[in-house]
């Protein structure tokens, strides 16, 4: 075991179906090597992860892409916005790979677009954005395939997971350190109907 590090040390959580969670904590402390894990984009090296019923830890190269594309939607920190395409190509790219006609396509890029009222920019580039605006494409990408699973890594620059005032609205919040959970509690009802509508 020496030098081994250890990222996630005995953490067990279930998360329900509609659940807007967030993870907070410092740096370091595994926040996102649980949202790999959760991802599909990493696997535990021991324990188990089971994610819309399916063992993270069994899947292989391929089939655990293919949960990622058809099911689960990412907002990555740095955006990851490709420069050479639109504002709508950047949207629409996830929805290319699963074989969706053009006017479903159409359709559902320009509702992602509108949800997070960025319909006026389609035709911009990434560099032509503000930071905000770039953000608010990536989380039109990650919801245009209605995915089951959304996973944001913190998604905006005010949602730095140590940022109060933004934890408040949070219906249910993780605390982690050091690899481990050491607060897991549910907010009051008052912020129970502010979820995310589909």
């Amino acid at each position: 075991d020496h030098g081994r590090l250890v990222a996630l040390n005995h953490v067990n959580l279930t998360f329900q179906r509609g659940e807007f969670a967030g993870l907070v904590g410092p740096s370091g402390s595994g926040k996102t090597t649980l949202l790999n894990i959760l991802g599909s984009l990493d696997q535990p090296t021991e324990g188990s992860a089971e994610v819309l019923g399916h063992k993270v830890e069994a899947l292989s190269h391929k089939e655990a892409a293919e949960l990622r594309s058809r099911h689960i939607g990412f907002i990555f920190q740095t955006h990851n916005l490709f420069p050479v395409y639109t504002v709508y190509e950047n949207v629409e790219f996830p929805l290319l790979v699963l074989g969706m006609s053009a006017p479903e396509r159409e359709n559902a890029v320009r509702s992602a677009l509108e949800w997070v009222r960025l319909a006026d920019r389609a035709k911009s580039k990434p560099s032509q954005l503000s930071g905000g605006q770039s953000q608010r494409v990536a989380i039109a990408r990650a919801i245009v395939k209605r995915p089951e699973v959304v996973l944001a890594d913190e998604p905006t620059f005010v949602f730095a997971t140590h940022d109060e005032k933004v934890i408040r609205y949070l219906r249910r919040k993780i605390v982690l350190s050091d690899g481990q959970v050491v607060e897991d509690t549910v907010a009051q009802a008052q912020f129970a109907e502010q979820g995310v509508r589909r």
